[in-house]
């Protein structure tokens, strides 16, 4: 069986990268995470294990050539090459049985995170010890601070083994399970997962060799590997550890310790009667993290919202005029999230400090438009991102916010999916809300409320009517966002959904 070895998540807006050292040869032996090579992009250099236990294949991607994001760099042959190899170069025959026995299993590692997701939680297992599973089916969830993430079997065979139950928080780094290539290896895996563990234990040796950056960066710094505690794979140390280790280093001794953060304030007792019926759930991470930016984003910016009203008369029969015609050439319901996003993509033009961020002492303004969907699933608010929404048109907007939809509510959503934006919608009034206030998704500098469309006597021209109307919500970071656009921006929505045509004028 050959396994490839594909160039790893490089980070948000990083899509190439350059091979710069090859540290195993075509023919060499290699284990589960070991390095095979480095990549140097021009903000990082990462280093890539090996995603199994094998002998070194081919080598796709030659030092010094440039690749892409999931290029294929290299494969390793598995299986009954893996399992001869290391005999070969074995001390003693008997550390050959170990060897051939690890080569009939497969480990389920954690897979990628994400830029700056470091940990993630079992949230559920699909397959249980003894079960077959084929080659990509999905053998558990996992959930992050961020997204949730499916773990696919990396080979066929027989789960043997469940490492990380559920409920249980692992890192990057972790093994969450193991599979045997046959039935007859179910018994046997947990023993063959042992004897490594037991053998690094004695000696008081790693089994693998620490990264070959770590190695360089410990002799530049001048520190020996006993001084650096290792994260990787059986305490190997990595890049990012030495850098610890120096900062730690350098770090000045503080002259007293720091005052702890305050404590949260304990819960107010409750009578037993009620305690009785009362059920305590734990936040997930997911929520955790909604209620850490929610709260961070009051913390920071100077928020107030601003209110206004918009007549949807126009909107609604410029709708039900077209919506057949649109389905039948496009393939997707014509709704109004898209002239609302035309709306705002048309008013930050004019107003582009509410499509800006502050940086320090720098305000950065967004010479394009990543507009963010808010959408409730079952596991929280999740806002995805619609890249250069202002030079959609109207069908590519409501395409990319059903589809986007649909991943927001199966938990498919990437990292990068939920990153970038500039200015976020929000639409309440699908559940119902006649008006809120929203808050600041941070960085960004507003943030669009759209509520319940509800019939209501107006005055049209000296007489009453009754209008579908609706009222909407800016809230803005006052920080850099003064009164005047911030009510500009709303009356030019408000305008531009009154008579849609101005869309189409840029008026």
């Amino acid at each position: 069986m050959s396994i490839e070895v594909r160039v790893p998540t490089l980070g948000e807006s990083v899509t190439e990268a350059t091979v710069a050292t090859w540290f195993k040869k075509p023919g060499d032996t290699v284990a589960v995470d070991e390095m095979l090579c480095e990549l140097e992009t021009d903000k990082v250099t990462v280093e890539v294990p090996s995603p199994s236990a094998g002998v070194m294949g081919e080598i796709v991607a030659a030092e010094g050539e440039t690749v892409g994001v999931d290029a294929l760099l290299a494969t390793i042959a598995a299986g009954d090459g893996a399992a001869a190899a290391p005999a070969a170069t074995a001390p003693a025959p008997a550390a050959a049985a170990p060897a051939a026995q690890a080569a009939a299993s497969v480990d389920v590692m954690v897979p990628t995170l994400g830029e700056s997701v470091t940990e993630a939680t079992v949230s559920t297992w699909f397959k249980q010890v003894g079960d077959a599973v084929a080659q990509d089916e999905m053998l558990c969830e996992l959930e992050t601070d961020k997204v949730s993430v499916e773990v696919p079997a990396p080979a066929a065979g027989v789960l043997a083994e469940i490492v990380a139950p559920e409920g249980a928080t692992v890192d990057a780094t972790a093994k969450l399970a193991v599979i045997s290539g046959d039935a007859a290896g179910v018994s046997a895996a947990p023993a063959a997962v042992a004897a490594p563990a037991a053998g690094g234990a004695s000696g008081g040796g790693k089994d693998v060799a620490n990264a070959p950056s770590a190695e360089k960066a410990m002799a530049e710094a001048g520190l020996s590997a006993d001084q650096v505690p290792g994260t990787g794979r059986d305490g190997r140390v990595m890049k990012e550890d030495v850098a610890k280790a120096v900062a730690t280093a350098s770090a000045p001794a503080p002259a007293a310790a720091a005052p702890a953060p305050a404590a949260q304030a304990p819960r107010a007792p409750v009578a037993a009667e009620d305690a009785s019926r009362e059920e305590r759930v734990r936040m997930t991470r997911l929520r955790q993290t909604i209620a850490k930016r929610l709260k961070d984003a009051q913390n920071t910016a100077a928020i107030l919202t601003t209110f206004n009203e918009v007549d949807m008369t126009e909107v609604m029969a410029l709708r039900n005029e077209y919506k057949e015609l649109f389905l039948k050439k496009h393939g997707v319901k014509l709704g109004f999230m898209s002239f609302f996003t035309k709306a705002c993509c048309h008013a930050l033009k004019e107003v582009p400090e509410v499509n800006a961020e502050i940086d320090g002492t720098d305000i950065v303004y967004k010479n394009f438009v990543h507009m963010g969907v808010a959408a409730g699933t079952p596991q929280g608010l999740v806002v995805p991102v619609i890249r250069d929404a202002d030079a959609m048109s109207f069908a590519a907007i409501e395409k990319a916010i059903a589809e986007k939809g649909k991943r927001a509510r199966d938990g498919k959503l990437s990292m990068a999916e939920m990153q970038g934006g500039t200015f976020t919608i929000s639409n309440g009034g699908v559940y119902g809300s006649l008006m809120s206030s929203p808050i600041l998704n941070p960085p960004q500098s507003g943030i669009l409320g759209m509520h319940k469309i509800q019939d209501r006597p107006m005055a049209i021209n000296g007489e009453i009517k009754i209008r579908p109307m609706m009222y909407l919500a800016l809230s803005y970071d006052h920080r850099i966002v003064d009164g005047k656009g911030a009510v500009t921006f709303l009356v030019r929505v408000k305008e531009a959904l009154e008579d849609p045509r101005r869309l189409l004028m840029d008026l």
